[in-house]
């Protein structure tokens, strides 16, 4: 065996070196890696917790902090290759060598990376704050404007003399030699919208002009604070991904003045019947407790959720709207109820679906994950395999993987919508009332004689029309269901509504007749069988998809689908769509780039297209994203922005949106006239139906 040397001397002369200087024993860089790539800020790890937000593509993605070299000490990831949840801070071994998380993006943006390196852990959440790095919209070809005066050739449309105005600048000029020339407003983004002076007689209102405002009202405006936690709902105290906010029929009528101002002649609130009264875990790994606050959860439809107001608030709200010209639209859900919550089988005393129950504290709603659970835990103390069951609601009512009743099939109908209990909309069986309902002692829902499943949610939903002149209905997932049950319940929403007019003969609007609207995912401008079993409209999808960011570019590649909407819409009288650029299911226009010129620029060819159209809420207003959870559609519901519209750029956004909401609303023919191209460069086209007629005028991009 070879003796080691002495070496204390050795030491010594090493100590007082150079070669251990400050510089020479500084720690190496530590980095945030996505995928092996280093992100360019480096982390301080003596800082303690650090946030960095970073930019990542929809798919799976390979997370882990360290330096170039995975030192042990600075080389920090799971102990073993395990997946990121969104939400949940994870532990981190400081030696983990080549170990990473997977984290799995399902929509494409900036991510927010928590890590603090004295646990060490990280967590990860969808951005909301300002990134590192701003997208850019892709660039679209389009015909410039040097911000100079604009001559439009008018030949065919006015005779030289007629007076016309740009209703955005409100500057007048006459029409000479079949041509008029006005200098766009500079904040019009190049735009002229033509109107005459004499103005013709308004047009009485057309469901085929519906400019429509969707808000879910939980997350629009507090108006009576006090009935934020019914049923004893609880924050989370953490990013209130998915609580109740507040909002409701209160805070929504001190806004209709706001809404009116935009344009709208309508207003489509969501599902307002009480929901169910708990939660259950938010996504994959249980990040959140997640609550019936957006309305498709219901758990009697014949209540309405004190978190969104009473009965006398509905009808102040109908009432109010109904002065001002609007109309009511209502989310109404026939293919599901909610899922059994534990606040639930609390309060209707369904007791013996439970288990374990010992263990949860006297109010089950105030349950929170502990000992390394998540919110998915509150599942130990339900009993999925009672056979009390059948005293929810039962086999004769809906599907459901649950001992005593049907199972989910795989096709659209028979299948279950994210595991919700699916209702016998086919059945032609006569029910009583489903067990859970007829043992609820504040319901109003009654027995009906010889009624099917089918029926009595007609029933239910219907009856909101008769007593509060509810306009017409928004159904949510329509090809879940029967095509005759649609047809169904638009007959006897006809009915109801009649019976309200001829009630309320000071109340009602006019002698239309009630209106539906549906959403068929994934459908577009086609007209198809939905339009013979009760449909008046269909939402469309292709424009957010395929149209609403290029056209926003340059207004003046929204020719095409002008001159065929405006054809396949307008010259068919029992035919219509619903476009819109942003929604509660889909994305956020404003949330991709969070450009508030862009959010101007889609007003401008947006406001503009044939057929109905749907803006929601924050279209106007640039709202922006929530944190999600891991759950990419809560990120879309996030509270209305009041505090941003007291001055600055949003301020200003919102009212450019009124002033061309506002032209669209005064001239039935934007929306419901025939469409004729006058030139390309400027980019100018007629809108004509009966007496109304005006010209729009896109100058171009300024340079």
């Amino acid at each position: 065996m070879r003796r080691a040397p002495n070496l204390s001397s050795l030491w010594l002369a090493l100590l007082a070196a150079p070669l251990f200087t400050p510089q020479a024993m500084a720690a190496p860089e530590v980095h945030l890696y996505v995928d092996g790539q280093p992100i360019a800020t480096p982390i301080a790890l003596d800082k303690g917790t650090v946030e960095l937000t970073h930019s990542l593509a929809k798919g799976s993605h390979q997370i882990r902090i360290s330096d170039a070299g995975n030192s042990c000490g600075t080389s920090f990831g799971p102990s073993e290759s395990k997946p990121l949840p969104f939400g949940t801070a994870q532990p981190m071994d400081k030696c983990s060598k080549e170990q990473s998380f997977t984290l799995r993006v399902m929509l494409a943006g900036e991510y927010q990376f928590t890590f603090n390196p004295d646990t060490p852990s990280l967590k990860v959440l969808r951005a909301t704050k300002k990134s590192e790095f701003k997208r850019q919209p892709p660039q679209e070809p389009c015909i410039s404007w040097d911000g100079g005066p604009v001559t439009v050739s008018l030949k065919g449309v006015w005779p030289d003399g007629t007076r016309l105005r740009d209703a955005y600048s409100k500057q007048e000029a006459v029409v000479k030699q079949s041509k008029l020339t006005l200098t766009p407003s500079k904040e019009s983004g190049g735009l002229l919208l033509l109107e005459p002076v004499k103005a013709a007689k308004p047009a009485p209102f057309s469901w085929d002009q519906a400019s429509v405002y969707f808000l879910l009202t939980d997350r629009f405006h507090n108006g009576d604070p006090t009935n934020d936690h019914s049923f004893g709902r609880q924050k989370d105290g953490q990013d209130e991904v998915a609580t109740w906010h507040g909002g409701d029929f209160k805070g929504l009528t001190e806004k209709l003045d706001y809404i009116k101002n935009l344009g709208m002649n309508a207003i489509w609130i969501t599902p307002m019947v009480e929901q169910v009264h708990g939660f259950i875990g938010g996504g994959e790994q249980g990040n959140f407790p997640f609550y019936a606050y957006h309305g498709y959860w219901a758990l009697d439809f014949t209540k309405i959720d004190p978190n969104y107001g009473d009965e006398e608030s509905l009808k102040t709200l109908v009432d109010e709207a109904h002065k001002r010209g609007m109309r009511i639209i209502l989310d109404v859900v026939m293919n599901h109820a909610g899922y059994a919550t534990l606040a639930d089988l609390q309060d209707l005393g369904l007791t013996d679906l439970t288990q374990n129950s010992g263990k949860l504290p006297t109010v089950w709603n105030q349950w929170r994950p502990s000992g390394g659970l998540n919110w998915h835990g509150y599942n130990q103390f339900i009993d999925y395999q009672s056979p009390a069951w059948n005293k929810w609601w039962s086999g004769d009512w809906v599907r459901a993987g649950l001992p005593g009743y049907p199972q989910p099939g795989t096709d659209d109908v028979t299948g279950s919508v994210a595991g919700l209990p699916d209702f016998l909309t086919e059945s032609t069986k006569q029910v009583g009332l489903p067990p859970l309902l007829a043992a609820k002692k504040d319901t109003l829902a009654k027995a009906l004689p010889d009624a099917t499943v089918s029926d009595y949610l007609i029933a239910w939903h219907t009856d909101w029309v008769r007593r509060f002149g509810i306009d017409g209905f928004r159904a949510d997932t329509v090809k879940h269901l029967e095509p005759e049950v649609w047809a169904k319940l638009k007959q006897a929403g006809t009915t109801a509504l009649k019976e309200w007019k001829a009630a309320n003969p000071d109340k009602a609007l006019d002698e239309l007749p009630f209106y539906m609207v549906g959403e068929v995912w994934d459908h577009g401008v086609a007209k198809d069988f939905w339009y013979q079993n009760g449909f008046d409209s269909l939402i469309n999808f292709d424009y957010q998809r395929e149209f609403a960011l290029p056209q926003a570019q340059c207004m003046a590649g929204a020719e095409p689908t002008y001159a065929s909407y405006a054809s396949r819409i307008n010259q068919d009288p029992e035919f219509n769509v619903l476009s819109y650029i942003s929604s509660h299911d889909t994305k956020l226009f404003f949330g991709d780039y969070q450009d508030v010129p862009l959010q101007r620029r889609v007003a401008n060819s947006f406001m503009l297209l044939p057929g109905g159209i749907q803006l929601y809420y924050g279209d106007e207003s640039g709202r922006g994203l929530a944190k999600d959870g891991g759950v990419f559609d809560q990120a879309l519901r996030s509270d209305m922005n009041w505090q941003e519209l007291a001055s600055g750029e949003r301020a200003e956004l919102v009212k450019h949106w009124q002033q061309l909401g506002q032209f669209r609303a005064a001239h039935p023919a934007v929306a419901a006239g025939s469409h004729q191209k006058l030139s390309d460069a400027p980019y100018a086209f007629v809108r004509e139906k009966g007496d109304d007629k005006v010209v729009v005028v896109f100058a171009g991009r300024q340079q």
